[in-house]
């Protein structure tokens, strides 16, 4: 018990002194950085105690020749850039956006101009085919460094194109010089170089990168986890992926991807012309971002969620997620990852949900049945009635009991996209933590309103906000989610994944539980990695 004592005064001795110190630097209001292609200027919240540039270019317009094409290096910048200010979206699924868009925002506590401070790279999500890293004060994040000042890290946000112009993809893309697979992930890797060469300047340590994003932005995660294209570059060294939405990764040339190609090509007047790619390069912006927004509808409970995300091909993305989890090569050597209770239903046919239904389906067994065969086309008969075996009409998982075809199917939809890549992730890193959060209603993106923006329930349920949100900013300043423990010995830490256990978040009490039951569920999904594909 002394020693307790001791070491939770010594803590607390340790954290005054970190906030006296970064209470004691001066802040300049108007900080200037001067990089080799501009001289950018900040500015200083005294509300937050924040110095940010919420606007700098990493890569030059998207438009015209660099459409589908790797991103190419921002423009010089003539006089003082003024970052103070909001940038476009790249072209959404739900606005119009601007093919000008690879910018990039970073906030952090002052920097006292000598000892560099971890980084954190965050990616948004958005399901592949929408997002936006452009923040305002206090910016998306804030609550986990502010969840206590033991923490001292500099936050980054860039955008990334999503949808049809972030991965068209196909067969006759192979080859050409003009356009790559994946320009969207190629996006996140420029921003993460771009670290790599500039974030000395603004405080940060280029060895000491997390990486961290929630459903795409998890997703994004994974895929820059599992990279061919990063392997040996050292970008980053941890990763933490909140509910990692990780849809079906079809080959650049599978039949799926050419059918899209097709309606693209067809829908955009491009059809049979002697460069069918450069003409897509010329059509109206607007166009394309319509004829993306009609295919992304077609496959919502079929192909794919949402259509558009990563394809595999022999460059950046060189292998599948199943693929190098049974090879054991991740490119990152601490991962924590997280899913929610039932976010899996956010996802699902709504029919499922009533016996009159909808859209096609209720919920009959025999519609839960017609959904796996749309969902999982490449399973036989056998493999179905495995995934029947393991998710029965009344079942039980690790903080669940279901008797519903809508719960059932959430959980099949959950595991399979959501928890098990988080799982594998985890599990396949030198160094693995799993968090799953059942608070109610535990939907998918519910988890945000612990750490996303400032709100007062951080304040009411204090024990969730420094157990939970206080794990994921330990874990982006040390690597370890415990290291930085905020609340005390009587409350569970955040147990390794090796352990075969996970942290659970509940209202207002956190666990450890057996992962038993989900790792025997996410070995099935793995060893059908191929057929899904995933």
């Amino acid at each position: 018990m002394a020693f307790i004592k001791s070491s939770f005064r010594f803590l607390l001795s340790l954290s005054l002194s970190l906030y006296q110190i970064t209470a004691s630097i001066t802040p300049n209001s108007s900080p200037l950085v001067t990089l080799d292609y501009g001289i950018f200027q900040g500015v200083y919240s005294t509300s937050y105690n924040l110095t940010h540039y919420r606007r700098i270019p990493f890569g030059a317009s998207t438009a015209g020749p660099n459409r589908f094409r790797a991103p190419q290096p921002p423009l010089p910048v003539n006089g003082t850039y003024n970052t103070d200010r909001a940038f476009d979206m790249c072209p959404q699924r739900t606005v119009n956006g601007s093919e000008d868009c690879l910018y990039l925002g970073l906030y952090s506590r002052p920097w006292d101009g000598k000892t560099l401070r971890p980084v954190l790279v965050t990616f948004y999500g958005g399901g592949f085919i929408q997002g936006s890293a452009s923040f305002t004060i206090p910016p998306s994040g804030f609550p986990v460094l502010n969840a206590s000042q033991l923490n001292d890290y500099v936050v980054v946000y860039p955008n990334y194109r999503t949808n049809v112009f972030g991965f068209l993809a196909g067969a006759k893309l192979k080859g050409r010089t003009d356009v790559d697979f994946n320009p969207g992930l190629l996006d996140q890797q420029a921003a993460l170089k771009w670290v790599q060469k500039y974030i000395t300047r603004f405080g940060g340590d280029p060895a000491n990168v997390t990486i961290w994003g929630q459903s795409a932005g998890g997703g994004s995660v994974v895929a820059q986890s599992i990279a061919k294209g990063n392997r040996g570059k050292g970008l980053f060294v941890k990763a933490m992926a909140s509910s990692p939405y990780w849809p079906k990764t079809y080959r650049f040339d599978a039949p799926e991807i050419e059918e899209l190609y097709e309606q693209v090509v067809e829908a955009g007047g491009c059809k049979s012309k002697d460069d069918e790619i450069g003409c897509l390069k010329s059509v109206d912006v607007q166009l394309l971002r319509e004829i993306s927004l009609k295919i992304s509808a077609e496959h919502t409970y079929s192909t794919s969620s949402y259509t558009w995300g990563p394809v595999v091909s022999d460059g950046f993305l060189a292998e599948s997620l199943s693929e190098v989890v049974r090879s054991g090569k991740l490119n990152v050597e601490m991962v924590m990852g997280s899913y929610n209770l039932h976010e899996g239903e956010n996802f699902i046919p709504p029919g499922l949900a009533s016996a009159s239904g909808s859209g096609g389906f209720n919920s009959s067994t025999a519609s839960f049945e017609t959904m796996l065969k749309l969902f999982l086309p490449g399973f036989g008969e056998n493999e179905v009635n495995e995934v029947k075996r393991l998710y029965p009409e009344m079942g039980t998982a690790e903080e669940i009991q279901w008797n519903t075809t809508y719960e059932r199917a959430g959980m099949v939809y959950r595991d399979l996209v959501l928890a098990c890549p988080a799982y594998w992730t985890a599990k396949t890193a030198k160094k693995g933590w799993l968090i799953e959060y059942t608070i109610s209603p535990a939907k998918h993106a519910s988890d945000t309103i612990y750490w996303n923006q400032v709100n007062a329930v951080q304040k009411s349920d204090t024990l969730i906000y420094e157990g939970y949100t206080g794990a994921m900013a330990s874990f982006a300043q040390t690597g370890d989610p415990n290291a930085h423990k905020l609340t005390n010995v009587s409350t569970v830490g955040v147990p390794s994944v090796d352990e075969n256990r996970q942290f659970v978040v509940r209202k207002s009490r956190l666990a450890d539980v057996s992962i038993s039951m989900l790792e025997k569920r996410c070995e099935f999904w793995l060893q059908q990695g191929s057929k899904i594909p995933v």
